[in-house]
C-alpha cells in the first residue's frame, strides 16, 4: 500500500490565517505564542475556536507579513504532498496599519508565486461584517476573477449570523459571475445548508449537519454538491465527540461527494498526511477512498475544465 505520505493530495478548505506558523508569529512579535494559536481541550465551541485567530491577524497587517505567511504555507503543504490547494481568507481583517483591499491580495498572490504549487485563492465575507464591508470584498474578487482568485466565502460565527442574512450579497456575487462557497451546517443546522444552497452555492464549507436530514441529504447529491469536510477542527469545535462518531464516512457510504481538509492547519495542529492516518484509523478509510475524494475535489474545484483533466491525471495511480 502507498505511503499516505506519497498520496497527491488537494486541499479545498483551508483559511490562511489560521496556518500561521507559530514559530514565525514568534520571531515577528518577539513572545512565545503557540499556545495562544493552537486550541486544546478547553474549547468549548467554535466562537471558542475562533479566538485563536486573534494573534495571526495582528502580525498579518503589513505586506511583508503576509507575503510571508503565504509563503509558508505554500511550502508546509508541498510537505503534505499537496498538488492543488485553494486557500481562503478574509481581506478585511488585515487593513489595521493603513492597507486596503486589494494590497492585501496582491501580497498573498506575491508570497504563494515564489511556490512551486498550484494554488488559487478564495475571499471569504464576514459573518457579522457590514454589508458594505462585505460588498467591498465582492468588489475586490471581482477584479482579481482569473488572476489567482477563483471564489468568495462566507466565514465566522455561524450560529450568531444566520446564513439567511447574506442572501443579497450573493445574488450580487452571481450577477458578476463569481463562484462561491458557504460554510454552513457546522455551528448552525440544517437550515444553513438549506440557505446556502438556495443561494447557489455549489460547495458547502463543513455542512455536516446535513446527517440530520435524509432529504437534504438527497437534495445534496441531486445537486452534486460538494462537502469540504474538516472532521478533526469538527471536534475540536464540539460538533461531535470524538472522530469515531464523525458522519464523513457514513455520508461518504451514502453517495454524497465530501473531500478532506485540515480547515486551519496550525489552529488545530494538524497536517493533511495526519489526518488521512486520523481517519484510517476511526473510520476505516483507505487510499481508494482518499483518491476517489481527491478526485471529487478536482472535480469541484474552481477551476477550468482543462486545468481539473490535468489534476485528475495526477491523481491516478
Amino acid at each position: 500500500m502507498i505511503d499516505i505520505k506519497y498520496l497527491p493530495k488537494v486541499e479545498l478548505h483551508l483559511h490562511l490565517d489560521g496556518s500561521v506558523r507559530p514559530s514565525t508569529a514568534k520571531e515577528i512579535l518577539g513572545y512565545e505564542t503557540k499556545y495562544d494559536m493552537q486550541v486544546n481541550r478547553n474549547c468549548n465551541d467554535l466562537n471558542d475556536y475562533l479566538k485563536k485567530f486573534d494573534i495571526p491577524n495582528e502580525i498579518m497587517q503589513t505586506k511583508d507579513n503576509i507575503a510571508r505567511v503565504a509563503y509558508e504555507l505554500g511550502n508546509d503543504l508541498r510537505n503534505d504532498n499537496v498538488i492543488y490547494a485553494e486557500i481562503r481568507f478574509a481581506p478585511s481583517k488585515h487593513l489595521k496599519e493603513g492597507l486596503n483591499r486589494y494590497e492585501v491580495v496582491e501580497a498573498v498572490l506575491n508570497g504563494l508565486s515564489n511556490v512551486d504549487l498550484k494554488t488559487n485563492l478564495i475571499l471569504c465575507m464576514m459573518r457579522g461584517d457590514s454589508f458594505e464591508d462585505n460588498l467591498e470584498v465582492i468588489n475586490v474578487a471581482k477584479h482579481f476573477l482569473g488572476k489567482g482568485v477563483v471564489a468568495l466565502d462566507l466565514a465566522g460565527a455561524e450560529a450568531l449570523y444566520p446564513t439567511k442574512d447574506y442572501e443579497e450579497l450573493f445574488t450580487i456575487a452571481k450577477k458578476y459571475n463569481i463562484p462561491f462557497t458557504i460554510h454552513a451546517g457546522e455551528a448552525d443546522g440544517v437550515q444553513s445548508i438549506k440557505d446556502a444552497i438556495s443561494f447557489g452555492a455549489k460547495r458547502i464549507g463543513h455542512g455536516v449537519r446535513i446527517v440530520e436530514d435524509e432529504k437534504l441529504i438527497e437534495l445534496v447529491k441531486e445537486k452534486d454538491i460538494l462537502l469540504e469536510v474538516c472532521p478533526t477542527c469538527n471536534i475540536q469545535t464540539g460538533i461531535f465527540p470524538n472522530l469515531k462518531s464523525h458522519p464523513v464516512k457514513e455520508l461518504y457510504n451514502k453517495g454524497v461527494k465530501v473531500c478532506i481538509n485540515t480547515d486551519n492547519r496550525t489552529v488545530s495542529d494538524l497536517t493533511l498526511n495526519r489526518e488521512y492516518k486520523n481517519l484510517i484509523t476511526n473510520l476505516d478509510f483507505n487510499i481508494d477512498n482518499f483518491i476517489k475524494m481527491n478526485k471529487d475535489a478536482v472535480r469541484h474545484s474552481f477551476l477550468s475544465e482543462d486545468e481539473k483533466q490535468k489534476l485528475i491525471n495526477k491523481l491516478t495511480i
